[in-house]
């Protein structure tokens, strides 16, 4: 397919840029579209047409938002194959795993179509507690930040975007959008469908750019709300120079999940197989470090070795495969360095390794240096690390010891040892007997330490959207 998706300014298509970026098919290498990119003048019609939506914005009503949700929510089922197929190509994800994320898309839509309805307006508050104050009574609610600025990555191209923009909706705030350069189509098309709503003139506009175009975003202070997902470095980065903004940053991790001796194996260990190697690993709370008890070590790594020689690997159209290519030729190099100076550090492949075009091959090693930039970084791509543990409370000190806190797995049938593990992980989210890549679109979802802080998940975006507005009455 040869496109030319254009530019969404002001949920109008404006073709007017000079530049077009080509998006290719991660396994093929094969040019699937080109896309429009905006430059700094057709930015600043996008910020200026966006601060002019604000009073329309706000003016909606709940049920106005609620339709205009719902229309989109409609749309993304009719339009499902398009979707799915974008993600294959430009994404590079197996099939199983597209449709899974077209599915989230519509839910997370839907997740805030349901919310705008529920969302807390605020609450009467008691200022006759003095003498003083006898005669005055507090009133509070929740009222929409302004225009705010999203930055997307490439690994779920439509869902993370979701997960900006439908709150924005929901609360009554305009936005600017800069998908990720390896995979704008999704962006583009959830653009197509925003275009066909109610929105205010003005109220989106959905801009493939350049990083240093994509700057001001950070810088302008009318903008009242940056959201960032990504990489830590940058991220932080942003942080420094985004001035009197609002900033909510995701910024990934090297996740650990803990294994006890009362795990149910039969259950876990598929779904750790999964948790590393789904998305080829491109998942900012992918399985990267397993820890073992060590009196079921020997056992766990034989059966997780076993289970990773047999992920398919490969084209991410057959139905069968569930590594598909790393984003890029230079991931790909990056992961492959990496895994070569931990064995050279003495580490021990156990399987994978192999490289095939972009693909590499589902992989585990052990006595991995905690050192290692395998160990301490995120790896963002299909490989494991083993290491057995003493006992629980040396587990919890080795999932800790980790400059990243995103999500943590622990199984264990012991109840009092789910609530240690909750109040003593230094991360956003414990999951009992389950992964760390576990998310449902409605939950509060983010980190701590290096891995950012803010939460995603359609009520607390909401929040982070809004600002909370007083008002005092004297009798």
């Amino acid at each position: 397919m040869q496109n030319f998706y254009p530019l969404y300014l002001a949920n109008k298509a404006h073709e007017g840029a000079e530049e077009a970026l080509e998006v290719t098919n991660k396994y093929s290498q094969e040019t699937v579209a080109e896309v429009a990119k905006a430059d700094s003048e057709i930015l600043q019609q996008a910020i200026e047409l966006g601060l002019a939506a604000v009073p329309a914005m706000q003016a909606l009503k709940p049920y106005q938002k609620q339709r205009i949700l719902l229309d989109c929510v409609a749309k993304f089922n009719e339009r499902f194959e398009e979707f799915t197929e974008a993600l294959i190509a430009e994404g590079g994800k197996p099939e199983a795993a597209a449709r899974a994320e077209v599915k989230r898309l519509i839910a997370t839509f839907q997740f805030a179509a349901d919310a705008v309805t529920t969302m807390p307006e605020g609450e009467v508050i008691p200022l006759d507690v003095t003498e003083v104050s006898a005669s005055y009574r507090g009133f509070s609610k929740r009222v929409p930040i302004g225009l705010c600025a999203f930055i997307s990555p490439f690994n779920f191209p439509l869902n993370l975007v979701a997960h900006k923009i439908a709150p924005a909706i929901a609360t009554g705030c305009p936005f600017v959008l800069k998908p990720a350069s390896y995979t704008p189509i999704g962006a583009l098309l959830i653009a197509e469908v925003l275009s066909q709503t109610d929105l205010p003139e003005g109220a989106f506009s959905i801009l493939p750019m350049s990083s240093k175009v994509a700057d001001v975003l950070v810088t302008d202070d009318r903008i009242k709300l940056l959201s960032f997902t990504g990489s830590d470095k940058v991220g932080w980065d942003m942080k420094a120079r985004a001035g009197k903004k609002k900033v909510v940053l995701e910024l990934g991790g090297n996740a650990a999940v803990m294994i006890e001796p009362d795990a149910d194996l039969d259950k876990a260990l598929p779904r750790i197989i999964t948790g590393g190697y789904s998305q080829a690993g491109q998942v900012c709370i992918s399985v990267q470090r397993v820890l073992i008890h060590k009196d079921i070590y020997q056992i766990v790594k034989d059966k997780l070795v076993t289970l990773a020689k047999a992920v398919k690997s490969g084209d991410p159209s057959d139905s069968e495969v569930v590594i598909g290519p790393m984003i890029d030729k230079k991931e790909l190099q990056r992961i492959d360095q990496w895994i070569k100076e931990a064995v050279a550090e003495g580490a021990t492949l156990l399987c994978g390794g192999e490289i095939d075009g972009l693909v590499l091959n589902a992989t585990i090693l052990e006595n991995v240096n905690h050192e290692s930039k395998l160990y301490k970084d995120e790896a963002f791509g299909p490989v494991m690390i083993l290491e057995a543990y003493e006992d629980f409370d040396q587990g919890i000190k080795l999932v800790n010891d980790s400059r990243f806190g995103l999500q943590v797995g622990v199984y264990s049938s012991s109840i009092h040892k789910a609530m240690q593990a909750w109040d003593t992980i230094e991360a956003g989210g414990v999951i009992i007997n389950d992964v760390p890549t576990f998310r449902v679109d409605n939950m509060p979802y983010g980190g701590v330490k290096d891995s950012g802080f803010g939460r995603e998940g359609i009520k607390y975006a909401m929040e982070d959207m809004t600002e909370l507005r007083l008002m005092v009455v004297r009798d």
